[in-house]
């Protein structure tokens, strides 16, 4: 699936993602151009990794081709390219919970 950037990508031999009512499956992106994400948000490395809960070395290295994020850093990869703010919100109920 590729946003208007072309920020995510996938292949057809890449497992598929599934509802829970199994009703509709999609296919997981193969790949995510982090850099591109980042930048459409004017964030820093520090700043992305910082605001999604990820490490600065893994960013770094994603956008220096070192490494490929694994599915779960993708899906979450997609959600921050197309939905941010949802995540903000989800983060940031999943602390009021941890701190209660």
């Amino acid at each position: 699936m590729n946003d208007a950037d072309g920020a995510v990508s996938q292949t057809a031999d890449e497992p598929l993602l599934h509802r829970l009512d199994d009703s509709r499956a999609w296919r997981l992106p193969s790949a995510a151009d982090v850099r591109v994400i980042r930048d459409k948000l004017e964030l820093s490395q520090s700043q992305f990794a910082n605001r999604f809960g990820l490490s600065v070395r893994a960013v770094r290295e994603w956008e220096q081709g070192r490494r490929q994020p694994e599915a779960p850093a993708r899906i979450l990869l997609l959600m921050i390219a197309n939905r941010p703010n949802v995540v903000d919100e989800v983060l940031a109920a999943a602390m009021l919970v941890a701190a209660a």
